[in-house]
């Protein structure tokens, strides 16, 4: 019996292990996110509490649907945090509140756009310049997790990033390399009947 709009118990059993799909796949991806924006990993674990949180109290969206911290955000928010922590370094605290306030000013833009009904102009862009937007995104996250990836210190900025990176690989941080592609041999050659029962991304 539906109790408020979306919500029944009639799936319980579904709905919990979706619930526990979603949380193993969500916090690597959050830890991992964290620290790409240079927030550190327990802002990305903090956000991704705050969005499914806020998501599920205000959102309007399908009863299948999943929030949480996205690429693209990390990718801008990885820009802003450095830009406002490199104005104050003395005080990095003080950048971090203006990238937050930042942050927020953007939220309060996209409430504004949902209640004017902007959003519906989103079909007017074309296919490309999405698709583009969004390889261009996997590609500067590629850029940035590869410095990382070989045992160096991470380089928020895409550009020094790829200017890095043929030196970084030539002197690779050997348990770091290690560590990383037995990561992904994990999350890639899993077998599928393990990887039903706990998703690859549990383990590492």
């Amino acid at each position: 019996m539906a109790l408020i709009h979306g919500l029944n118990f009639d799936n319980v059993r579904g709905d919990v292990y979706g619930g526990i799909t979603a949380a193993v796949v969500a916090l690597p991806l959050a830890l991992a996110f964290g620290v790409s924006s240079g927030a550190g990993p327990i802002a990305g674990v903090y956000g991704a509490i705050f969005v499914g949180f806020f998501a599920a109290l205000f959102g309007g969206g399908t009863p299948a649907q999943v929030s949480g911290p996205t690429g693209t955000m990390t990718v801008v928010m990885a820009v802003i945090f450095t830009q406002f922590t490199g104005m104050f370094p003395d005080n990095p605290a003080h950048g971090a509140a203006l990238a937050f306030t930042v942050v927020m000013l953007g939220g309060l833009f996209q409430i504004l756009f949902g209640l004017l009904k902007i959003g519906k102009y989103i079909n007017l862009v074309p296919h490309p310049v999405t698709s583009g937007f969004m390889s261009g995104i996997g590609v500067i996250i590629i850029l940035i997790e590869l410095i990382p990836f070989f045992g160096h210190a991470q380089i928020s900025k895409p550009l020094l990033a790829a200017q890095a990176l043929p030196a970084v690989a030539t002197s690779p941080v050997m348990d770091a390399l290690i560590l990383g592609l037995i990561t992904l041999a994990i999350v890639y050659l899993l077998p599928n009947r393990i990887n039903r029962i706990l998703p690859a991304p549990f383990f590492p």
